[in-house]
């Protein structure tokens, strides 16, 4: 049993860290179109959201540790919101980066995953995916949100175990995209919302506290973020 195992490490370490074969380049057409199907419509949008709210809160916490900051717990709602608590000082920059993280970490992940699926790395990336989703899961902080980590980390995992190399491929493409594209989305939904008055304490008015810098530029960062991110993580997805 022992010399099994000996033997299983360097399998391991193989499959997870070795490079996979890009798929036909029908299927990451195919991947993007099915992205942009739970994307588009405004039904669907509002189930595929939840993904999205787990990237975006899982920047805010990621950056806040990353920061020095004492990272308190996430909580993950049924209507795609979401809160993520920190304590430290309440300013600084610190503070900033940590606000800033939440509608750009989407976006940011999705160009990251791109440049790994450009490596031929898709069986690490989805790995990768399941180690942040186990990770993030020790901070939640209610049981909506512990059944959405659960079941999106389970579902990375059971494919990166037990599917073949077409299925992950494919699973990992349509993820990348996904994150791609819907990471452009909210910033603008937010963005609308508050000209219709509401939203008045998003990240943006946060940040525009922090550093005096109006609102209306924080949200040209989270669009130029998200449109740069699509396009270079795009670029790179269609080079098969």
């Amino acid at each position: 049993m022992d010399s099994l195992a000996i033997t299983s490490l360097p399998d391991l370490w193989d499959r997870v860290f070795g490079t996979q074969p890009d798929p036909d380049l029908w299927v990451v057409i195919a991947t993007l179109v099915a992205a942009l199907a739970v994307i588009v419509p405004h039904g669907l949008w509002r189930l595929s959201r939840n993904a999205i709210t787990i990237a975006h809160e899982g920047g805010h916490g990621l950056v806040a540790l990353l920061t020095g900051r004492q990272l308190n717990g996430i909580r993950l709602h049924s209507d795609t919101s979401g809160l993520t608590v920190s304590r430290g000082k309440p300013h600084g920059i610190g503070m900033i980066l940590t606000a800033a993280a939440g509608y750009t970490a989407p976006p940011l992940l999705g160009l990251g995953g791109a440049a790994l699926l450009a490596a031929g790395h898709i069986t690490l990336l989805l790995w990768l995916a399941t180690v942040l989703l186990v990770a993030m899961l020790v901070m939640i902080r209610n049981a909506y949100g512990a059944l959405t980590v659960v079941v999106t980390g389970g579902t990375f995992l059971l494919v990166s175990w037990l599917a073949g190399p077409q299925v992950q491929a494919a699973f990992a493409y349509a993820g990348v995209w996904f994150l791609l594209v819907g990471g452009v989305r909210p910033a603008f939904e937010l963005q609308a919302k508050r000209m219709r008055g509401g939203a008045g304490d998003s990240d943006a008015d946060q940040l525009s506290r922090l550093t005096h810098v109006p609102a209306g530029l924080w949200f040209f960062l989270f669009h130029a973020v998200s449109l740069c991110a699509l396009i270079g993580g795009g670029r790179w997805l269609l080079e098969v």
